[in-house]
């Protein structure tokens, strides 16, 4: 026998021998298996809670492979129908009804419309309130009315209300009187034409009287006909009738004008 065949056969022969030796089981139990399975209880149900939503969510909300709810997504764009709320802006192309159907906008407070041009600057502004619609810019459209019952009105109030077309504007009240009043000045001008005025009465109103003879207030007392003239500026004026014309007498009226 070697020495190294010794040496470990004596140092066998020294290890103390293990008796009745105990086995452990390995595993969770007791109270911790229970939370365990409590657990997976919990994910469970809360796996089948969030399945029943999306279900219901996809089935309330509609969702198709076209859309959700009265949006539809086709190859010529968005179709919405029904009512609709945007709670954030919106950028379209072109809004389209149906046919025979009307397009309402309706919001609690101003409806604004604004277009851009391709460097984001404002070219046209709408914006519809309870005064009325108010234009930021020049509109083109070829008939203005009003609702039925109610009262058309153009307005301007800082600036100046200009109307023009290329074969004619024409302002026409069926049922109602037409007024135009403004704060300065009134121009009616026709460039190639004339101005026809076209009616039973026509009254001019707070236009100032000149007189010719040399008791002015008893003449003007018993006087009742009055002669229209007009000024070299285009002012009208009132001169007592006579036998001829006494414009020419009362044209001091010209110059204060």
């Amino acid at each position: 026998m070697t020495r190294e065949q010794y040496i470990l056969a004596t140092q066998q022969n020294n290890l103390p021998r293990a008796e009745n030796a105990q086995l452990y089981p390995v595993g969770i139990y007791g109270w911790r298996k229970r939370c365990l399975y409590f657990f997976v209880l919990l994910l469970l149900v809360t796996m089948i809670v969030n399945l029943a939503m999306t279900i219901w969510i996809l089935k309330v909300m509609n969702f198709t492979v076209d859309g959700m709810g009265n949006l539809r997504v086709t190859k010529k764009g968005i179709r919405l129908e029904g009512i609709s709320e945007f709670l954030l802006p919106l950028y379209v192309k072109e809004i389209h009804s149906r046919k025979d159907s009307p397009l309402v906008l309706q919001s609690d407070r101003n409806v604004t419309v604004n277009a851009r041009n391709h460097m984001g600057q404002l070219t046209g502004q709408l914006t519809v309130g309870t005064e009325g619609a108010v234009f930021g810019h020049s509109v083109e459209t070829p008939h203005i009315r009003a609702e039925p019952s109610q009262d058309l009105r153009l307005e301007s109030p800082t600036r100046s209300l200009i109307m023009e077309a290329p074969r004619g504007v024409q302002v026409r009240a069926a049922a109602g009187d037409f007024k135009a009043t403004c704060r300065k000045e009134l121009h009616l001008q026709s460039t190639e034409g004339e101005i026809f005025l076209n009616a039973d009465t026509i009254r001019l109103g707070n236009l100032p009287t000149g007189s010719f003879s040399s008791s002015p207030s008893s003449s003007n007392a018993r006087q009742t006909v009055y002669e229209l003239c007009v000024c070299p500026n285009g002012k009208l004026y009132l001169s007592p009738a006579g036998v001829g014309s006494t414009c020419q007498y009362s044209s001091n009226i010209c110059l204060w004008s």
